[in-house]
């Protein structure tokens, strides 16, 4: 079995209302960015550090950022997130958080802010961590 983890966090998990919106929602996102749902089943689904579920009360609101590999695929997951469901939240743009913080912001089925952001040019060491067992 293979793994690929990012850098910051071991995973994050909602607690949603409706599993099938989230799941819309969520895949159409995760296409744009190349992650697939790796486990699934009628309670819940997981791609990478993102864990949803629907057998407690529904999380609270968040704020999520997913990192983009360019500009172009910020309007991407605002134009997906959008047509699978989400309400705008803030047009792809530049924000005045930092220079070259060029960003879109939607709302997922529960109301979660749910961002895609690109920090500017940039080379990875590595797309993910990989761990092998």
């Amino acid at each position: 079995m293979e793994l690929h983890h990012g850098r910051m966090f071991d995973h994050v998990h909602l607690q949603v209302r409706d599993l099938e919106a989230s799941k819309r929602f969520y895949r159409a996102v995760l296409e744009v960015m190349g992650i697939p749902v790796f486990n699934e089943s009628e309670r819940h689904f997981a791609a990478d550090e993102l864990f949803i579920s629907n057998d407690r009360e529904p999380t609270a609101r968040v704020h999520l950022a997913f990192q983009a590999k360019d500009r172009e695929m910020v309007h991407r997951f605002h134009q997906a997130a959008v047509a699978a469901g989400g309400r705008d939240n803030g047009a792809p743009g530049e924000r005045s958080y930092h220079p070259g913080y060029y960003a879109a912001f939607v709302l997922d089925p529960d109301g979660n802010n749910i961002e895609m952001v690109h920090h500017g040019p940039a080379k990875r060491s590595a797309p993910s961590v990989v761990y092998t067992w």
